[in-house]
């Protein structure tokens, strides 16, 4: 009898060793394999999936009127618009800009616009891609952002807001990345707004470059944050900063280059995607095409030659999207 329950204490417990081990061998990426998922979006630039494994998706347009909607991807990569008659504009660079980046949480969008300096927020919950007829953004409920950013007090104030990217942090908080005040806002549930935190510029060889946050994630301790820089985006200045809870800044990694996204990979480490190198030569002074890359936290590069991306989501514990805005399309990465 004795024996008996020795063998079954020993099955049980190779068994939940064996489950341990299971759910344990996910391991972070080292090397991506890269597949076209979807195409034809005009000018994209954030990405988030919600339910039944749809991919919304934000497009500025094509800078004219009001162009710029937010489209739904199925699983089989047909694009569905599902809100349309956002404003689009030409950004000083001769690009399209207005909304930015977007966030699903519980049949909702929360859509930020950059131009507008909004907060939108849409119920999805019943949209059928292909049946439900696309949402009027003019009859959105929204919020005004901008207006109390421009109205707050800064120890280095911009007098300019660029709503850009958010995150969900404790008490259902939202946290939104201003890309031109150098600060993260918190909104409550209660609608109110706070400056969570700001962001010093950086100092090269004694010019002040502005930090320019872009993405932000929570890790369940602390918030994690990606910078660009400021003109004239030089290699090696970008850093990640870590925010603990009270709003605090510090130095988590440093040494990349006009990073515009940051995610969490199944172990918590933060993977970050860089836009493209800059260069002078040959004038004009631009952005070098396909010198996009992921790296994760040690600077160590996952995937190179990428086409101008701004966002990167994991979608699966080893399946991730990243988006690319000049390509306007979706590419599928795996591991």
């Amino acid at each position: 009898m004795k024996a008996s329950f020795l063998l079954m204490l020993t099955l049980l417990l190779l068994i939940f060793t064996a489950g341990c081990t299971d759910h344990a061998i996910i391991e972070d990426p080292l090397q991506f394999k890269s597949a076209e998922f979807s195409s034809g979006l005009m000018a994209p630039l954030g990405i988030t999936q919600g339910a039944n494994n749809y991919l919304w998706v934000t497009e500025q347009g094509t800078g004219q009127g009001n162009s710029g909607r937010v489209s739904v991807i199925t699983p089989d990569g047909k694009i569905w618009p599902a809100i349309t008659g956002f404003k689009s504009d030409i950004s000083p660079e001769q690009t399209p800009s207005g909304l930015t980046h977007l966030s699903y949480k519980d049949g909702k969008l929360y859509i930020l616009h950059g131009v507008l300096g909004k907060l939108f927020i849409a119920d999805v919950s019943n949209f059928k891609p292909g049946v439900t007829p696309a949402m009027d953004a003019a009859a959105l409920p929204n919020e005004t952002i901008n207006l109390f950013v421009l109205g707050s007090a800064f120890k280095v104030h911009k007098h300019e807001s660029n709503i850009y990217n958010l995150t969900w942090g404790p008490n259902g908080d939202l946290y939104i990345t201003d890309a031109a005040a150098n600060a993260i806002v918190k909104r409550s549930p209660d609608k109110s707004l706070a400056i969570f935190a700001e962001f010093p510029p950086y100092d090269n060889q004694g010019q002040k470059v502005d930090f320019v946050p872009t993405g932000i994630v929570y890790d369940g301790t602390k918030f994690l944050v990606s910078s660009l820089s400021g003109f004239p985006f030089v290699p090696g200045l970008a850093t990640i900063q870590q925010v603990d809870k009270a709003g605090n800044v510090s130095l988590y990694k440093s040494g990349f280059t006009t990073l515009v996204d940051i995610v969490l990979t199944p172990t918590n480490k933060p993977l970050v995607l860089s836009f493209a190198q800059f260069s002078f030569s040959p004038p004009p002074p631009g952005f070098v095409p396909n010198t996009g890359k992921i790296s994760n936290e040690d600077g160590t590069t996952i995937m190179d030659g990428i086409m101008m991306a701004t966002d990167i989501e994991r979608t699966d514990d080893k399946t991730y999207v990243v988006l690319s805005m000049a390509l306007g399309k979706i590419f599928k990465l795996t591991y």
